[in-house]
């Protein structure tokens, strides 16, 4: 058989084995392992073909997890049909569910605020650096504050003197 993929590899290219196809169209091969016309061994490897080849229109995630781990060798079968149906439906079984408790939980922390078990957190709004003189407080003192640049002699006062 080897001689006859070899007769074909050279004539109509690489070898692949369609193995599936997910449900967004795209389609999975498999390429087995193989030599070239100079004897040398090409390991196996395993492809997809995506159903919109187009880069900038190609997002992350297109391809199943199940059909993932595939491509990466981290499971030997590819996935069914079936398998992909019903993972789809337990994922959006998983994302109503976490929608509900989202719900409850934001409730349940209405009627603590208003029964007084909680305190409502309080947003502190600080300007500046924390390397500047005046982080954190909420006036600016009477401290000749200047950089090198702008420092002319004489020409601040302070506000009040002792005597």
């Amino acid at each position: 058989m080897s001689r006859i993929a070899s007769l074909l590899r050279r004539t109509f290219g690489v070898v692949k084995e369609h193995v599936g196809t997910d449900l967004s169209g795209n389609k999975y091969y498999n390429i087995p392992q193989q030599k070239t016309w100079t004897g040398r061994v090409v390991r196996p490897r395993r492809l997809v073909e995506v159903a919109n080849p187009k880069e900038f229109e190609y997002m992350e995630g297109s391809i199943p997890s199940e059909w993932d781990a595939w491509i990466r060798g981290r499971r030997k079968q590819p996935p069914t049909i079936e398998e992909l149906l019903q993972n789809k439906h337990s994922r959006e079984q998983i994302k109503i569910k976490a929608a509900e408790v989202e719900e409850m939980d934001k409730a349940l922390q209405v009627k603590e605020y208003e029964d007084g078990l909680v305190a409502e957190s309080v947003q502190t709004q600080i300007k500046g650096h924390a390397s500047a003189a005046q982080f954190g407080k909420t006036e600016f003192s009477e401290e000749p504050v200047s950089t090198a640049n702008a420092f002319q002699p004489g020409s601040w006062t302070p506000a009040g003197t002792k005597k």
